[in-house]
């Protein structure tokens, strides 16, 4: 299916993507700490007849420069503005950081029916890069809530990351912080059971970047808890990228990822046809 693709600028940044015979299903794209604006993603799901936006969340014109202190009301500002296109259900399609924000925007936002999590957290984390201030120092949390901080687990930095085939390995830093910070484990767990939405969960069990195969459990073991149920979609050999069918991400050339290309292709197809099954997507 073709589609029409404009640049968003405002409160709401990045592209929308109409297909020349949209359905009613509407899907926001969330990279993670990359920043890009994932078009190629948002296509996946246009090309299937869902009106798209490959949202800029950070980084652009008025924004928090890094992933610090990110309001969550910018992803209720991309809710809206799906809805005006017509949309009458919504998807939030996440991948790692950006997956913590679409948990977080399901448990505010009641608008949200779906929420697929790729290599997902189950806690809120500390910031990435600088904040409005332009420092990165002291630690704060990734976002905010009504201009209040969300309570959040702090990075370890005492704990020296490992490497893998040369390449700096995030997953036993997060791991420690976790034990480093336990005391405050209870208050920056995403409480997900809260959200209305479906939600789905992607995960390699051979993520180095951070234990996203353990968040997952988490996040499907906390929802059945409280009689939800997740669907929770593993491969033991992939690991933090996760290739939906087409895509061709490269690897990171400074962070090892783990996996390999045939599990986390692997992983993606499995991915897919549950995220296709879910959203009753066409073929």
């Amino acid at each position: 299916m073709t589609f029409r693709e404009t640049v968003l600028s405002g409160d709401v940044q990045g592209a929308l993507l109409t297909p020349e015979s949209p359905g009613d299903l509407g899907v926001v794209v969330l990279a993670g700490s990359s920043g890009r604006v994932d078009v190629a993603r948002a296509k996946l799901f246009a090309t299937r007849g869902a009106v798209t936006i490959a949202l800029r969340w950070f980084g652009g014109e008025g924004q928090v420069p890094g992933i610090c202190e990110v309001p969550l009301e910018t992803f209720k500002l991309a809710t809206s503005r799906i809805i005006e296109e017509g949309c009458k259900k919504i998807a939030y399609v996440g991948t790692s950081k950006g997956a913590e924000a679409a948990l977080l925007t399901a448990i505010d936002d009641p608008r949200v029916d779906y929420v697929i999590a790729i290599s997902p957290s189950s806690v809120v984390w500390a910031n990435i890069g600088v904040g409005r201030d332009g420092i990165e120092w002291p630690q704060r949390s990734s976002w905010t809530r009504e201009g209040a901080q969300l309570p959040f687990i702090a990075y370890d930095v005492s704990h020296q990351p490992g490497q893998r085939e040369g390449l700096t390995s995030y997953r036993s830093r997060h791991e420690q912080s976790l034990v480093t910070y336990a005391a405050d484990l209870a208050e920056a767990s995403i409480p997900v059971e809260k959200a209305r939405a479906e939600i789905l969960l992607v995960a390699g069990g051979d993520d180095a970047l951070w234990p996203s195969d353990t968040f997952a459990s988490s996040i499907a073991d906390r929802l059945k808890v409280a009689g939800k149920n997740a669907v929770l979609v593993h491969h033991p050999e992939a690991g933090h990228r996760v290739l939906l069918p087409g895509e061709t991400t490269p690897r990171s050339s400074l962070h090892s990822h783990g996996g390999n290309d045939i599990a986390d292709r692997e992983l993606g197809n499995a991915a897919w046809n549950a995220i296709s099954k879910l959203l009753n997507l066409g073929v």
